[in-house]
């Protein structure tokens, strides 16, 4: 196909403007580049024409050509032939379109609309001048992306300050931790750093789909569920060529601690780097992370959201089977599980595929950690977060799976020395708590459990978890109620803030709601966990014997030392201790209570002083004072920050008893606007500790 060098019959087109600023700037994409024409469908762009004369646009044939994916057709709709008056294009959706913008003695300009249905992706454009009969003259590449602020757009968002929140925004918070103990992470999504887009259109050209039929995967490229769906698939690396490789227990030793990334853009450049090579290694936020940037990136508006006592239901039977021994130790003899925390993605989008007398748009549930497979293959999603609420398990994607994340049921057993199990409890409130995520232009956590469930304990929560049973076909579990009188009550408090560092000091408080004395047997147990509730290490036990008096309460004091779990603890600093009371009398009077201790890092400070401005240096000082009566090695502080630092930048040493560690670092911003440095602490005793500040980047005096 010839290119501009070529001189069109009739017309001689010897030069284009793609206007590339402009352009960029009225798409929201001018933050991506301004090298290259980047727009979103749905939304018109302008190109001029050099053509030498006067164009006469009534008498004149004049054609583009506008396509995307190899073998592009029409009745694909990959590929759109368009003239000045109509389209010529037969396939789906609405076609492109253009019209005279301007036009003088020897430049003509064309507003070119994109359709609102087109697929997302790299088009060649060509122009057909002077007769139907010419050859095409090859005018160079455009990049379309979604467009949230096109209505016509399945992933239209109506508020503006939530676009630049869920689109625009390259910073964000990932929160982790426990139901009662939420920590926030800061997280670097950095959407618009150099070459990210094209990673992005990477991951999309190697997933298994296009491998197998590129014409049919580049046509459905233009539906963001698709989209959605792909994405979740290849973030993680299980059955594809995916992002990262997940790993849930030391050794790292072949890649990076999950809790180490502080943001996307890294993991990114170095799967694209390695040739597609899985990055080494992710968990659920990191997955997550991950995935918004690629969302966001193509114009998909989308959060990431935690869920605080997570459900994971291997067997889609809405619930969790728990298992402890007589001493209180957590047992793994389910692949049930709750985890203290899981971190997912909600995208915005509309579902048309799905009932028309139901309203499913909205916020869906994208989840990229590969937990189960999805019609064979490691996704989740999207799931409508609406169908979630009110127990629609039958709607896909996932539902059912979700659902029991935020609502199942937990029973609680005890194994006995000869095998046998006796069902100990039945909890209907625990699993779906503090469900979070960043509030619209702030750093401060939202609680939106209301969107998913229903309050617990009401008679429409259990409604909804009865329909849910029902879509699926099956019939309501025996649980038992779990809500009778108890002869005996047992809690487990904080007596101080536990501290990494220090000894951890609780209290089991027993009281007795009968009106005769209780002899018990306490067992008391203390478990090192990772934040997916499979245990790691025993870290203390012990027990006691106590009676207790009708109508009155008793404490037990627990003191955990430093010296038993510091050692065993793992980077996500989560510790169970679980009490189990037996009566001496009735055996088969047993009482159990669980606590998840998630221990207070360290402070590491980090400070940005004076004014930023683009290009101009600005500094930045991080300091970290070590609390241990012992020597840290293997010490290491890492900073980033999207427009802020081009790469990470790491600092390694060692650090004394209260020795204190004062890092200065100097950068360049090189984009406007407000970002976000992030530190990391990190030794071979207390891992990755996090703090981040802002910064807010002025042009130049």
């Amino acid at each position: 196909m010839p290119d501009f060098n070529s001189v069109s019959r009739g017309l001689n087109i010897s030069k284009v403007d793609f206007h590339y600023e402009e352009n960029n700037k009225e798409h929201h994409t001018n933050e991506i580049s301004i090298q290259r024409l980047i727009v979103r469908r749905g939304q018109s762009f302008k190109l001029s024409f050099n053509v030498g004369r006067p164009f006469r646009p009534n008498d004149e044939f004049f054609e583009m050509i506008a396509e995307t994916g190899p073998d592009a057709s029409e009745s694909m709709g990959t590929k759109s032939v368009f003239g000045l008056t109509k389209s010529s294009g037969s396939g789906k959706g609405k076609p492109w379109s253009m019209e005279v913008q301007r036009n003088t003695d020897t430049t003509v300009t064309l507003s070119v609309l994109c359709p609102a249905d087109a697929s997302v992706g790299q088009y060649s454009l060509s122009v057909r001048a002077g007769s139907s009969a010419s050859r095409p003259v090859v005018m160079g590449k455009l990049l379309v992306l979604f467009n949230p602020w096109c209505k016509e757009d399945w992933v239209y968002l109506p508020q503006e300050t939530e676009r630049q929140e869920y689109v625009m925004n390259e910073n964000g918070c990932l929160y982790q931790g426990s139901d009662r103990h939420i920590k926030s992470h800061a997280w670097d999504f950095g959407q618009f750093e150099d070459n990210i887009v094209d990673i992005c259109l990477k991951l999309l050209d190697v997933n298994p789909k296009c491998l197998r039929n590129a014409r049919e995967d580049f046509s459905a490229r233009c539906n963001p569920i698709y989209v959605s769906r792909v994405v979740s698939a290849m973030v993680n690396a299980n059955d594809d060529k995916g992002v990262l490789m997940g790993r849930w227990h030391e050794p790292y030793s072949e890649g990076v601690s999950p809790s180490h990334w502080d943001g996307s853009v890294e993991i990114l450049r170095k799967w694209f780097d390695s040739d597609c090579r899985p990055v080494k290694y992710g968990q659920c936020w990191v997955f997550t992370g991950v995935m918004c940037t690629v969302l966001r990136c193509l114009g998909i508006p989308c959060r990431p959201v935690t869920n605080f006592q997570s459900a994971h239901d291997t067997n889609a039977n809405l619930t969790i089977d728990e298992y402890f021994s007589e001493s209180g130790a957590n047992l793994k003899n389910s692949p049930d599980s709750i985890w203290n925390y899981h971190v997912w993605v909600e995208a915005w989008m509309k579902r048309p595929d799905l009932s028309a007398t139901a309203d499913y748009d909205g916020w869906q549930v994208v989840d990229p950690t590969p937990q189960e497979k999805s019609e064979g293959t490691y996704c989740c999603g999207p799931a409508p977060v609406k169908a979630i609420l009110e127990g629609h398990t039958n709607i896909k994607y996932d539902v059912p799976f979700v659902f029991a994340e935020v609502n199942a049921d937990i029973v609680n057993w005890m194994v006995m020395s000869d095998g046998s199990k006796k069902k100990v409890s039945t909890d209907k409130v625990s699993v779906g708590q503090n469900m979070s995520t960043k509030a619209v232009g702030r750093d401060v956590r939202v609680d939106i459990t209301s969107n998913y469930k229903y309050q617990e304990g009401s008679k429409r929560e259990r409604e909804v978890f009865n329909e849910a049973v029902g879509r699926l076909g099956g019939h309501i579990p025996d649980v038992g109620t779990g809500t009778g009188p108890r002869k005996i009550t047992v809690k487990i408090e904080e007596v101080s803030k536990p501290a990494l560092g220090l000894d951890i000091n609780l209290k089991t408080v027993l009281h007795n709601n009968s009106s005769e004395s209780q002899t018990l047997s306490v067992h008391l147990n203390a478990q090192a966990m990772r934040y997916t509730g499979v245990v790691a290490a025993a870290i203390w036990n012990g027990v006691k014997e106590i009676e207790l008096l009708p109508g009155k309460a008793q404490s037990l004091p627990i003191t955990i030392p430093f010296s038993s779990y510091g050692e065993k603890l793992l980077d996500n600093n989560s510790i169970k201790v679980s009490v189990i009371a037996t009566n001496k009398r009735d055996s088969n009077e047993t009482y159990l209570a669980q606590k998840d201790i998630v221990l207070q890092s360290p402070p590491l400070k980090i400070v940005a002083s004076g004014t930023a401005q683009l290009f101009r240096e600005a500094a930045v000082e991080v300091i970290f004072e070590n609390p241990l009566p012992s020597v840290l090695r293997n010490c290491s502080i890492t900073v980033s920050g999207s427009g802020l630092l081009q790469r990470p930048v790491v600092s390694r040493f060692e650090l004394g008893p209260d020795q204190k560690m004062r890092m200065k670092l100097s950068f360049f911003p090189y984009r406007q606007g407000p970002k976000k440095l992030v530190a990391t602490f990190d030794c071979s005793i207390l891992r990755d500790i996090k703090a981040s500040c802002d910064v807010n980047v002025l042009l130049s005096n």
